[in-house]
């Protein structure tokens, strides 16, 4: 599993270029940022609960209680860093001046739906910031695993949990392959890994193309 979910976090890493202001979501995104290249520089991490300038997880020594991304997770600030209340923070994100949200996802459907803040029944936390940034990004990529622990896909030819929004992901990655989305279809672009083609036909409930001629 760890080494699924490294794949996905390796190849999310490649779509944060040099001087972009980012946006990571809680769980596996906050991983992205420990694989970007040496080569990009000058990028923001942006939280939506007020800071612009997120560096790496503290060390137990460095600690400090009250400095939190959105995920309650304690990390630090790299110089020229900003901090700003929640308000300014989502007029940030609402305003389009984050050029890139890399999400978390529960499912994704053929035509770029995403559902990925609460499963019915389940106690929910709240929906954080993930409506807000999935219009309000100039970008938005999900990463997530291709099936669930069931072995059921979660690229959907519709989403069956409560939608965070329609139509808004720009590109998919999964621990078996990429796919983007334009004009409401899904092509596949990438293979990662060993997956095969046919593996990701039979592990993909979603119609999609392909990039290439089979």
């Amino acid at each position: 599993m760890m080494a699924e979910r490294q794949l996905i976090i390796q190849r999310a890493a490649k779509e944060i270029k040099s001087n972009m202001y980012v946006n990571l979501g809680i769980g596996l995104p906050t991983l992205v940022a420990n694989e970007a290249t040496a080569d990009v520089q000058h990028v923001f991490y942006q939280s939506e609960n007020g800071l612009l300038g997120i560096g790496a997880y503290p060390t137990e020594s460095a600690v400090d209680a009250d400095l939190i991304n959105a995920g309650k997770e304690t990390v630090t600030a790299v110089q020229g860093a900003a901090y700003f209340d929640s308000a300014e923070s989502f007029a940030m994100i609402r305003g389009g001046h984050i050029d890139l949200a890399i999400l978390g996802g529960m499912e994704v459907s053929s035509s770029g739906d995403l559902a990925n803040w609460m499963i019915p029944g389940k106690m929910v936390k709240g929906m954080g910031g993930a409506m807000d940034l999935v219009n309000g990004a100039k970008e938005v990529v999900v990463i997530m695993e291709h099936v669930n622990k069931h072995g059921e896909s979660k690229v959907k030819a519709e989403c069956t949990l409560p939608l965070t929004g329609r139509g808004v992901v720009n590109k998919l990655i999964t621990d078996l392959a990429v796919f983007e989305f334009t004009d409401g279809k899904m092509k596949l672009v990438e293979l990662l890994g060993d997956a095969t083609l046919q593996e990701v036909k039979d592990k993909t409930e979603a119609a999609f193309e392909t990039a290439w001629h089979e």
